[in-house]
C-alpha cells in the first residue's frame, strides 16, 4: 500500500471556509434569504349580514393563515352591536381538509372534526366525523362520488333513526336536482337550482316537514362579496304571506 510521506502531506492543500459579506449579497439573493427564514402569512376577514322585516343580525370572522393551519376567530351580532364581549366569540384551528378545532366561549364546548377520503370500487368517499364535548353528540358525513354528475351523501348522528340520505345530480354543468330523506321525521326534501351565465345562481326547494316553499336568488357584488335575496311562503299557514330576506357577504384580504 502506498502511502503518502510527510513531505506529500505537507503538499496537501489546506481546507478553507469562506464567510459571506452582506455587503456582496444581491438584492435577488437577498429576497431568497429572506424567503427561506421567514414564513408566509396571510390574514382575511369575512362579513355577514342578514335582513328582514322582523329582525337583522350580522357576523364577523378574521382568518389568520400561516402555512398549512388557520387561526378562526368569529363573533355573532351581540359582539358587534352591544359593548364589547367575549362571551359570543368562537375560536378555530383548522388545517382544511384533515381538521377542525372549534372552541365556544358561550357553551364552553369543545367540537373536533376530522376528514378524510378512500376509495370504494375505485370511487372516492369523503367523510367527516364530528364531536362535540359539552353535548355529547357525534355525527359521521359521507358522500360517494360515483361520477363526474352523481353523487349520494348520508348524514348518521349515531342515534335511533337519525338519519339523512341525499341524492345530487348535476345537468350540463348548470343545473344541480338534489332530492333528500329524513328517517327521523319521514320527510323529503327537494332543491333545484341553476346557474345562470353571469355566474349567478337562483335556487328553488321545499321541505316537507315544515311545508315551507322556498327561493333565493344569489349574484357576487361588486368588488369582494356577494349578495343573496331569499324568499320564502309557508303552505300550512292560512295567511301564505311571503317572507322577504337579504343577505350580504363580503370578504376582505389585509
Amino acid at each position: 500500500m502506498y502511502r503518502k510521506s510527510p513531505r506529500d502531506l505537507s503538499k496537501t492543500p489546506p481546507k478553507t471556509f469562506s464567510v459571506i459579506n452582506p455587503g456582496n449579497i444581491s438584492s435577488s439573493n437577498h429576497h431568497l434569504l429572506l424567503h427561506s427564514t421567514h414564513t408566509h402569512y396571510t390574514m382575511k376577514a369575512s362579513f355577514r349580514g342578514n335582513y328582514d322585516a322582523d329582525n337583522s343580525d350580522a357576523t364577523g370572522s378574521v382568518v389568520f393563515t400561516t402555512g398549512d393551519l388557520n387561526l378562526r376567530a368569529s363573533v355573532t351580532a351581540d359582539t358587534l352591536t352591544n359593548t364589547p364581549s367575549l362571551n359570543n366569540l368562537t375560536l378555530s384551528l383548522e388545517n382544511p381538509g384533515l381538521f377542525n378545532v372549534d372552541y365556544n366561549l358561550p357553551k364552553k364546548d369543545v367540537r373536533f372534526q376530522f376528514m378524510n377520503n378512500v376509495r370504494v370500487n375505485g370511487r372516492p368517499l369523503n367523510f367527516t366525523y364530528t364531536h362535540s364535548l359539552v353535548e355529547n353528540r357525534t355525527v359521521l358525513d359521507g358522500t360517494l362520488l360515483l361520477d363526474e354528475s352523481n353523487k349520494v351523501s348520508v348524514n348518521y348522528g349515531f342515534e335511533p333513526r337519525d338519519c339523512k340520505i341525499k341524492y345530487s345530480y348535476v345537468h350540463g354543468c348548470v343545473t344541480t336536482v338534489e332530492p333528500s330523506y329524513d328517517f327521523g321525521d319521514n320527510s323529503w326534501d327537494l332543491a333545484v337550482s341553476r346557474r345562470l351565465d353571469d355566474g349567478s345562481v337562483v335556487r328553488g326547494s321545499y321541505r316537507s316537514a315544515t311545508k315551507v316553499l322556498g327561493m333565493d336568488y344569489r349574484t357576487k357584488s361588486v368588488g369582494h362579496g356577494s349578495f343573496k335575496v331569499s324568499a320564502s311562503v309557508n303552505l300550512a299557514e292560512e295567511k301564505k304571506i311571503p317572507k322577504l330576506t337579504a343577505e350580504s357577504i363580503w370578504d376582505f384580504e389585509m
